[in-house]
């Protein structure tokens, strides 16, 4: 195991393969299979229909597919060629670590792991244990980690339950439901002790001890360890407390941040981990500050030299600038869980309260943000834009700095290319940039080369996508019309009237209202006339889930939903259910705009708009977060002016006329302008500007490669 001391072994192999097609269990234990080149072939190929049954999971695709299929497939020469390309490719990227660009750059921090700490990981939906932009961002970078070959360590919650299985009524109410996962059926091991029994580690809670084992996920060279409480040691309100992602019953969240992070700084120390940084993705985990310092007063320091030595090795990343948004929790939990925690830091109550304590209209909070701020040497927000906020919101916290001095820089946020990016695109872009242009993703100059792609060829692909998307939306909503299953207008609200040859826009995204859903529909009557235009008509497709606590973001999909199931819509307005990694692929890569409408300045960065422009869809955002930063006129649509608003009834007005004036005078004819050979030559021009300006800029090879240098480097020893 890189970087750590601690062995561990993996479950034998039980499913029942042919000697031919042995490799294929390494395959489904390594997450490298959901973005390596045609990997995930290598299982479809085999049997489409129980690839679906196993919603992509190979692990239980594996346990799943009848043998007879195994077999027809090791005989199959077309079949074995595209396995032996694959397992290949996968030996030479698994052995390959000392010739990665970390390897070739960075030698001397080679051996100094870096520790990465998230609430959430969606790396894929066979492993459901995230919500929303948050768990992709951190998925995506422990691929890229992967591919750069940073020796990053990676840390977060099992969650049994995952977040939640999101149903529709016919009303449009949210209805939330939750299955238990099945362990040994996801793409993980157990991470067992020299006995070959369950690693556990042990936290006091108030009263009784509380244990968590640990699950191992390899994705890719990155490990990612998940802790998990549903053990025999723990009784049965114990075993819960990993349950579910972002519980809102305060003291489940608190025990859960604690197991993160207090938890997480045990883990890795058990594993034999010594991490010369230690990241935390947004406060969630700002708890593991405290057991650093903990563990080093145990050892003979003092608070402040224990203190001061985890803040120069600590990097905090702040992901919104909405207050709900940040953790805080009332003192008398505080006061429950760490009154025997704060003497063993040499702490007197109110000087450990300080470390965090936020006064709020409704009563004295300890809030996890600022306890991160306080512990941490590095501290980014996640676009230009977002950095300027989080100075100013948390400038009170440096009370002797003027706002641009505050310790606050930013990173703008990438994303993982090879997740997102169609494979018909894939092959498309082999042709015509250049050979290697895989390995150097985040150069302007490679991209360059779009140019060179004929717009046929372009737009057959588009048009290819777009299809698949229709395609797979026709078949979901066809499983609902079995009898008695839906009401027949939900039917027709999932999806089964669109039409591949009209122009589509996408809006896909946690229901949170300052995303404002509803403001695409705020003239309901000058939307109609849009999307039921004979000559240039328009669908717009919904998806995303509001937290089950949300009460004003479930009334806002039923706003929406209201509106989609309007007879007069003739099915053209579309909300579709249970938005998750699978549907957002299909999403982001066929529909023609991505549409974002969030309030100023509360979006941070936003990735989706990102991933759907390396596909050739356009933006048509609010200058917020990554797009206030990406949009140069000419590759996409901006929806009112860069400024902000005092008066938020005034900016949702002035917004949705910016919005629907620029689709009607811009946009919609735009896409319907044809050359004599029946092609959107214009259209494609604004499509390859698009893709050119964004997908190198906006690449998680260059994010990562910036907390490198910016966040990690000026704590790494050396």
């Amino acid at each position: 195991m890189p970087f750590g001391k601690k062995s561990t072994s993996s479950p034998s192999n039980t499913f029942n393969l042919p000697r031919r097609l042995r490799r294929l269990a390494d395959l489904a234990y390594n997450l490298w299979w959901t973005w390596g080149r045609d990997a995930d072939q290598v299982f479809e190929l085999i049997d489409r229909e129980t690839w679906e049954v196993a919603y992509h999971n190979p692990v239980s695709f594996l346990r799943l597919v009848d043998h007879d299929h195994l077999l027809a497939a090791s005989h199959d020469s077309h079949y074995l060629d595209l396995y032996d390309r694959v397992i290949q490719v996968f030996d030479d990227y698994m052995t390959g670590g000392d010739n990665t660009w970390y390897a070739r750059h960075h030698q001397e921090w080679f051996n100094q792991p870096i520790a990465y700490f998230c609430a959430e990981f969606g790396i894929h939906e066979a492993l459901p244990i995230y919500a929303g932009g948050l768990g992709i961002l951190s998925g995506d970078y422990l691929k890229e980690a992967s591919d750069l070959g940073m020796p990053l360590v990676a840390v977060g919650i099992l969650y049994k339950e995952g977040y939640f299985i999101q149903g529709i009524s016919k009303e449009g109410g949210q209805e939330a439901h939750y299955a238990d996962l099945s362990f040994s059926d996801l793409p993980m091991y157990p991470v067992l002790d020299d006995q070959g029994e369950k690693l556990t580690i042990e936290i006091k809670f108030p009263g009784r001890d509380v244990y968590a084992c640990l699950w191992r996920v390899h994705v890719g060279r990155v490990l990612l360890y998940l802790l998990d409480c549903d053990v025999a040691n723990n009784k049965q309100s114990d075993r819960d407390l990993t349950a579910r992602l972002y519980v809102s019953d305060l003291e489940l969240r608190i025990s859960q941040e604690i197991i993160l992070g207090i938890g997480g700084v045990r883990a890795l120390y058990a594993l034999g981990y010594k991490p010369a940084v230690w990241h935390l993705n947004e406060g969630h985990s700002a708890f593991l500050t405290l057991e650093r310092v903990r563990q080093l007063t145990a050892d003979g320091s003092t608070f402040e030299e224990a203190r001061n030595q985890t803040i120069g090795s600590t990097v905090f990343t702040t992901h919104t600038p909405v207050p709900a948004g940040h953790d805080e929790f009332p003192l008398r939990l505080i006061d429950k869980y760490f009154n025997a925690y704060w003497p063993q830091l040499n702490l007197e109550r109110k000087t450990f309260l300080d470390l965090a304590y936020n006064k709020q209209p409704w009563g004295e909070m300890f809030n996890m943000t600022i306890l991160a701020v306080h512990m941490s040497g590095q501290l980014n927000g996640v676009s230009e834009l977002h950095g300027h906020v989080a100075r100013q919101m948390w400038s009170h916290l440096w009370p002797n700095k003027p706002v641009d001095e505050v310790p606050i820089v930013h990173i703008t946020n990438g994303i993982h290319t090879c997740t997102w990016l169609a494979r018909h695109l894939q092959h498309l872009y082999d042709r015509y940039l250049d050979p290697e242009w895989m390995e150097r993703l985040d150069d302007p100059k490679i991209w360059e080369n779009i140019e060179r792609i004929p717009d046929n060829e372009l737009w057959e692909v588009r048009c290819h996508l777009k299809h698949k998307l229709v395609a797979y939306l026709w078949e979901r909503a066809s499983q609902q019309r079995l009898p008695g299953k839906v009401h027949p207008g939900q039917v027709i609200s999932s999806g089964i009237r669109l039409d591949p040859d009209t122009l589509t826009l996408g809006f896909a995204r946690r229901f949170a209202t300052y995303k404002r859903a509803n403001l695409i529909l705020r003239d309901p009557e000058r939307l109609l006339r849009l999307i039921k235009n004979p000559s240039k008509p328009v669908q717009v497709i919904f998806a995303g889930k509001a937290h089950p606590a949300d009460e004003p973001g479930k009334h806002l999909i039923q706003e929406v939903y209201r509106q989609v199931k309007r007879a007069d819509s003739e099915g053209r307005l579309v909300f579709l259910e249970d938005y998750d990694m699978n549907l957002a692929r299909y999403l982001i890569q066929g529909v023609d705009v991505w549409l974002n409408t969030p309030r100023r300045p509360n979006e941070a960065s936003g990735t989706s708009g990102q991933k759907a422009a390396i596909n050739g869809v356009l933006n048509f955002s609010v200058l917020d977060g990554w797009w206030r930063e990406g949009f140069n006129g000419g590759n996409g649509w901006a929806i009112g002016e860069d400024r902000d608003y005092e008066d938020t009834e005034i900016q949702d007005e002035k917004d949705a006329e910016s919005l629907y004036q620029t689709l009607e005078e811009e946009i919609i004819p735009l896409y319907y302008q044809r050359s004599a050979d029946d092609l959107p030559r214009e259209w494609l021009g604004w499509v390859k500007q698009s893709i050119i300006t964004l997908a190198p800029r906006f690449s998680m090879r260059r994010m990562v490669k910036e907390y490198i240098s910016e966040m990690y480097q000026p704590v790494l020893p050396g």
